[in-house]
């Protein structure tokens, strides 16, 4: 049994790691602990929850509404992975600079990045949007079709008479992108945004790659590069030879006090 004053000998020591990891364990606490027990509690998920919330306060049609409501939702209800606002607005000044035709997404999820980038595309351009868990794609099913975006499951037809069409691929993404071209018609994108499981990063690049599917130039968009981090990925784009890279340095979404870092690459042809 340890003594009372060993106990006390150790106070000032765990006292610092607290302090210092406070932001940390408040992530734990909200994205973990609080998501479980309502889970429970209401028998619903948090992404069902906050389409809830998307409903009751944002403003349908109005891609810009819904997400400063989903924005609300992160910080005042429930964590969501999602890009956030401040790493939003990289995202935002490279749809402005190269007003890419042909975009590629990978990680929909609740739907929030769609958004993002859909609302800044121009007219005429395609979304390619891939998720692995069929639950979240019928969440972000449904935050598409609210914030007013012409929206496509699998492969069907596009419809005229929105400005950017999105198209809504369920399933695994080492499945999916071998398919892209023969498939969903995606010949090559000019911009990829990627926002799934950081350890796909480095293999999806490279199925890529090797399927042919980035134009020259394009520019490859990967956040939480430094927190929960995807080491492999950032050491294969800077060393390869194919790649401009650089990192912004940020903070992840809606916890500004853990650093984190969206990676912007510029593919400059095959070696």
């Amino acid at each position: 049994m340890v003594s009372p004053a060993i106990a006390l000998a150790f106070l000032p020591f765990i006292v610092t790691l607290l302090i210092r990891y406070r932001h940390y364990l408040m992530l734990l606490y909200r994205a973990v602990l609080v998501a479980w027990l309502r889970d429970r509690l209401t028998g619903t998920s948090r992404e069902q929850r906050a389409f809830q919330y998307l409903l009751t306060h944002a403003i349908p049609g109005d891609p810009h509404h819904i997400l400063q409501t989903f924005d609300q939702w992160c910080y005042h209800c429930e964590h969501l992975s999602c890009v956030g606002p401040d790493k939003g607005r990289i995202v935002e000044r490279v749809l402005l600079e190269q007003a890419p035709l042909r975009v590629l997404e990978l990680g929909t999820y609740c739907g929030y990045g769609t958004v993002l980038l859909a609302q800044g595309l121009p007219p005429g351009a395609r979304l390619y949007t891939i998720e692995g868990d069929p639950r979240h794609a019928a969440v972000a099913e449904k935050v598409i079709r609210l914030a007013g975006f012409s929206e496509q499951m699998h492969s069907a037809p596009a419809t005229e008479g929105a400005a950017a069409q999105v198209e809504l691929i369920v399933g695994p993404s080492e499945e999916v992108i071998p398919r892209l071209r023969e498939k969903h018609g995606l010949m090559n994108a000019n911009l990829v945004f990627m926002d799934h499981w950081k350890r796909c990063y480095l293999r999806d690049l490279q199925l890529l790659e090797s399927h042919q599917l980035l134009a020259e130039g394009a520019t490859i968009l990967a956040d939480n590069v430094l927190f929960p981090g995807a080491p492999h990925f950032l050491q294969y784009a800077k060393t390869c030879g194919k790649y401009h890279c650089k990192v912004h340095r940020t903070r992840l979404e809606y916890f500004r006090g853990i650093p984190d870092g969206i990676a912007e690459l510029r593919y400059t042809g095959a070696h």
